[in-house]
């Protein structure tokens, strides 16, 4: 699973959430030898296949489902806002007018407009399915930490789980599946490592051959045999070097430009893409800043074209390479915005109803699931938490989320404790 953030935010509790760091979860100065060796230490019976691929835009500090994708345009004027509803090429299903990419291609996408949240800044939320309350004792892993652990870490020299958000990012931690499966991010351990510097392929083989030596003497000299087979591992580490298939994927200079044209502003998605065509399982990203108490309206009307571009863009190219059906995307934030509209122009927490956009991995596209009451208080009809949509993903990725794995306690543990799935999408 890979994570791109974008601009660094900040929420109203004060806290940059991509700086975000428990060392106790993620370990601290893991070299990508370190990584793999902790990985291939897992029983590989089970180590089921995973085929498809998932890319989880992440929207931090909660965006405003009344200006999104469920517009009220009949409510009083202190909720229904300044934006209008405009229609999609679905009947029946209206979106914002800043968001005019969606509306021309909503049969290749969705919407669950009657999510349930819970009332916290929570980044582990829709990542994890339990709330960051819960896993600050519960230490539930990460939906990308997840399939880590399933996919065995990396295969091809491609690694799993991908963060763009930045290393340490809450929502992206492995928990009790250990640091074996924490993300591979662009500027932190792992990706970093992948980059050759100027080394030859020569060179590479003669580094191999003199850690190797190094490895044998310290295994010979190690009387508790910790360091046995270290040199393997090493091995490995150059071999996902030397293939170079995620640091390609991570260098724009390699698509056309034209394509990095359109996604000028936005080239995390373009990078996400890149990424899940090398063969990540999951790639997460983040874009711009939703804890709008204030201007609400000023700042949605910056964000909401590119983002709609980033989307369209994505699900459009993933389309056009005959991989709509393979990889699942989805786009959410902790919960959604006070359907009234406060006196500095914004909208505050509402944990009670909010909405997510979801797009291929073979569920059913082109509807909007789910409706919220008149003033967009609370859900009207279909009220869906938001492990039972993440339950919906796990399966449309051919996993399920009944099963089980060892706490640190030695305790099993479900994937998610809520499975049920959202009957429209599958």
């Amino acid at each position: 699973m890979l994570t791109l953030w974008g601009d660094r935010q900040r929420s109203c509790d004060g806290l940059h959430r991509r700086n975000f760091l428990r060392l106790g979860a993620f370990g601290a100065g893991l070299t990508l030898a370190d990584v793999l060796r902790l990985r291939a230490a897992q029983d590989p019976a089970a180590r089921p296949t995973v085929p498809k691929a998932a890319v989880m835009v992440y929207l931090p500090g909660g965006p405003s489902h009344m200006d999104m994708w469920d517009l009220k345009p009949d409510a009083p004027a202190e909720f229904r806002g300044e934006f209008r509803p405009i229609k999609t090429n679905v009947p029946g299903v209206e979106i914002c007018e800043h968001m005019p990419l969606q509306a021309r291609m909503w049969d290749k996408l969705a919407v669950v407009r009657s999510l349930v949240s819970v009332d916290e800044h929570s980044d582990s939320l829709v990542s994890t399915g339990y709330s960051e309350n819960t896993n600050r004792t519960a230490a539930h892993p990460s939906f990308g930490s997840v399939v880590s652990k399933l996919r065995g870490g990396s295969a091809n020299g491609v690694p799993s789980f991908v963060s763009l958000r930045g290393g340490g990012s809450m929502g992206t931690e492995p928990g009790y599946l250990g640091v074996a499966h924490r993300p591979f991010t662009a500027e932190g351990p792992g990706i970093q490592n992948l980059r050759l510097n100027g080394v030859t392929a020569d060179r590479m083989d003669d580094r191999k051959s003199l850690l190797g030596q190094f490895d044998t003497v310290r295994r010979e000299v190690d009387a508790t045999g910790t360091m046995k087979g270290m040199d393997a591992f090493t091995g490995r580490a150059f071999d996902m070097i030397a293939s170079g298939t995620a640091r390609k994927a991570l260098d724009l200079k390699h698509e056309d430009p034209k394509t990095r044209d359109r996604y000028k502003g936005v080239e995390q998605f373009l990078t996400a893409r890149r990424l899940v065509e090398a063969g990540v399982g999951v790639v997460t990203l983040s874009y711009g800043g939703w804890d709008t108490h204030d201007k609400n309206f000023v700042q949605l009307r910056q964000q909401l074209p590119n983002l709609d571009r980033g989307i369209a863009n994505l699900v459009g190219d993933l389309h056009d390479r005959g991989m709509a059906d393979d990889v699942v995307t989805v786009v959410w934030g902790e919960f959604g915005r006070t359907p009234k509209v406060n006196g500095g122009a914004g909208r505050d927490h509402w944990a009670p109803v909010m909405g997510a956009l979801v797009a291929g991995g073979g569920l059913r596209m082109g509807q909007a699931v789910g409706a919220s009451s008149a003033r967009g208080e609370y859900p009207k009809d279909r009220p869906y938490k938001v492990p039972q949509l993440l339950s919906t993903i796990y399966q449309a990725m051919g996993i399920d989320p009944s099963y089980t794995f060892p706490n640190n306690a030695g305790r099993p543990m479900y994937i998610l404790d809520d499975r049920e799935v959202v009957t429209e999408l599958v």
